[in-house]
């Protein structure tokens, strides 16, 4: 099989003749407003993640006794309630996959 040469080299496109739709939108006017309207459930996810951001999940005081009781070797594992609590969230798990089945 020959190579052949005679490919001729790629023109450059138009900028109108490669718009895109979004090129085509207009912009609007310098000093004009955009505005965004949320439906209501948007502005109750967003009321949520605003609530949920001011309370703590965490216990601060909590986590501060746990890493003090690691540091100093005091801190003992109850494997019993780490079974039980890792099962409970495996089948919470399998649930919320059924649910959303």
């Amino acid at each position: 099989m020959k190579i052949d040469k005679t490919i001729q080299p790629v023109t450059t496109v138009s900028v109108s003749e490669g718009k895109r739709r979004i090129d085509i939108t207009p912009s609007p006017a310098p000093g004009q407003n955009n505005t965004v309207h949320l439906s209501p459930n948007a502005a109750k996810l967003q009321n949520v993640d605003h609530s949920s951001a001011s309370s703590s999940v965490v216990d601060s005081a909590r986590v501060q006794e746990i890493k003090q009781a690691i540091s100093e070797g005091n801190f003992k594992i109850n494997p019993e309630v780490v079974a039980d609590r890792l099962l409970e969230t495996v089948k919470e798990l399998i649930e919320s996959k059924k649910g959303a089945i």
